[in-house]
């Protein structure tokens, strides 16, 4: 009996542990991963959802983290396949981010949506995956290539071109 008593304890100890962990993680990483969703799904609704859903995803998940940064890593691999397939659904529908820009929401500041970010998320996927994280997330291109499973030299390829483009749509809105 008091051997039981002491596993129960020790079970309920562990879970105490990793709720707190959870806690911290969520904490550390809610907004990026709230901008990648939202950078994807282009409404509310949708990134609320693929949010809940990684979140959810991790309390599932029995990995154990390296460090914060392999943490990072991890929920934004998870967080950009989520997205996308949620995109390949066929009940999705292509939709402009400017029809979102103004809906009401307790989340709706949690980043600031300028012209430039409007434009990068215009990008196509591959230029706006590796701009978002070398600029907004400030990521190397080594790091770039290792998340997004490419060579180093495609996400240098990719964001040249991608500021190539950027900087001719920019020049052409003066």
């Amino acid at each position: 009996m008091i051997k039981t008593l002491a596993v129960h304890n020790n079970i309920e100890k562990e879970q105490k542990d990793k709720s707190i962990i959870i806690e911290e993680i969520y904490e550390r990483n809610v907004n990026m991963v709230y901008r990648v969703s939202f950078s994807y799904m282009k409404n509310k609704t949708d990134t609320d959802d693929i949010v809940s859903e990684i979140f959810l995803k991790l309390i599932k998940t029995k990995i154990c983290f390296q460090n914060e940064e392999h943490e990072k890593a991890w929920l934004l691999r998870t967080t950009i396949n989520l997205c996308k397939d949620s995109l390949k659904s066929l009940r999705r529908k292509n939709k402009n981010i400017d029809d979102y820009i103004n809906t009401e929401g307790e989340n709706q500041n949690q980043f600031e949506i300028d012209e430039t970010f409007k434009i990068v998320m215009q990008l196509p996927g591959r230029y706006k995956d590796a701009i978002y994280l070398y600029y907004y997330e400030g990521y190397s291109t080594e790091e770039i290539a290792r998340i997004l499973k490419k060579p180093n030299s495609t996400i240098r390829n990719h964001l040249h071109e991608a500021r190539n483009l950027l900087k001719g749509v920019l020049e052409n809105e003066k």
